[in-house]
């Protein structure tokens, strides 16, 4: 499994994580899957909607935010391809909570966040199982 996202794109996942530390940001990634090949178009970046206390080490998007990243998408011509969010402070791998609340089809990418600072970004994507996530790598298309 692979992601093809631009460089530059990526570059504001990463700033996104950096202004809401020490706080998890978040967004949606939207984009085309063709012939089993994902690649990012363009973000949607969102409020973390979880109760201020737990924003450190929680995100929420909410069926509302859901709902405006369905209409982009759309109007677009793309699908969500999935959900970006860090993790201050902490490894960019899923946790059991991200596990929990994931959704199969979607890849889940996660910067580090280490002391404001984005350290690392990696995609992964849900088994159908549920049990656990299978690493997509992550192309990084350079910037024209």
């Amino acid at each position: 499994m692979k992601i093809n996202i631009p460089a530059h794109l990526l570059e504001q996942i990463q700033a996104h994580g950096e202004n809401a530390y020490p706080y998890e940001g978040a967004g949606l990634m939207l984009g085309k899957e063709e012939e089993g090949k994902r690649t990012v178009e363009n973000l949607l970046f969102l409020e973390n909607a979880r109760e201020e206390k737990n924003q450190h080490n929680r995100y929420l998007i909410t069926a509302e935010d859901m709902l405006q990243g369905e209409k982009e998408a759309a109007r677009q011509n793309a699908s969500i391809l999935g959900i970006f969010h860090s993790h201050p402070d902490h490894p960019n791998f899923p946790s059991e909570y991200d596990r929990e609340f994931a959704i199969p089809w979607y890849s889940y990418l996660i910067t580090s966040v280490n002391s404001a600072k984005a350290s690392g970004s990696r995609c992964w994507r849900l088994e159908d199982n549920r049990e656990s996530f299978s690493e997509e790598i992550i192309q990084v298309i350079p910037n024209k």
